[in-house]
């Protein structure tokens, strides 16, 4: 690994440890969850394309590696038909729906957001990948406002497309 994408996922460290907790909601959890994405990059990177979106590259890493571990934990607890709440997911429920069979895949997310207009996607995009409004503002060069309210359209957009999903 370069100096330079090494010093690179250092400076993350901060914001994957953010990242990290709102998806676990759990510090030990999150910390593990960091040092699997840590060790997850520097495996893999000679699949870094270099001046393509660093920051967005390990975040998106971060989450899969998250959905991919939900995933294994849900099909064993459901494998062992275990009920009690303290083996609940973590991950907020929306609509009521808590089984894993109506929860959307990655795929359907993504091509969702792929069928947003470049103006509602970029900006939404972005701010997925664990970038701030303000980050997004100053790299999109539109301000601040024009950011928060495509973001907010974009979210209300995904939640109208997605709602009619019943596995």
């Amino acid at each position: 690994m370069s100096k330079t994408l090494n010093e690179s996922l250092l400076g993350l460290q901060k914001h994957l440890g953010n990242f990290a907790l709102s998806l676990t909601l759990n510090k030990e959890e999150a910390e593990d969850l960091i040092q699997e994405t840590n060790l997850r990059v520097l495996d893999n990177q000679d699949k870094y394309v270099d001046h393509s979106n660093f920051k967005g590259w390990v975040f998106t890493i971060m989450r899969n590696i998250f959905i991919n571990n939900y995933r294994k934990s849900a099909k064993e607890r459901n494998s062992a038909d275990i009920t009690d709440a303290a083996f609940q997911p973590m991950l907020p429920v929306a609509d009521g729906y808590d089984m894993p069979e109506v929860a959307y895949s990655v795929n359907e997310i993504t091509d969702v957001i792929n069928s947003f207009s470049p103006e509602f996607r970029e900006p939404f995009s972005l701010y997925v990948a664990g970038y701030k409004y303000e980050e997004i503002a100053e790299k999109m060069g539109i301000p601040l406002g024009t950011v928060k309210s495509r973001i907010f359209f974009a979210r209300k957009r995904l939640k109208k497309e997605l709602s009619g999903y019943h596995g």
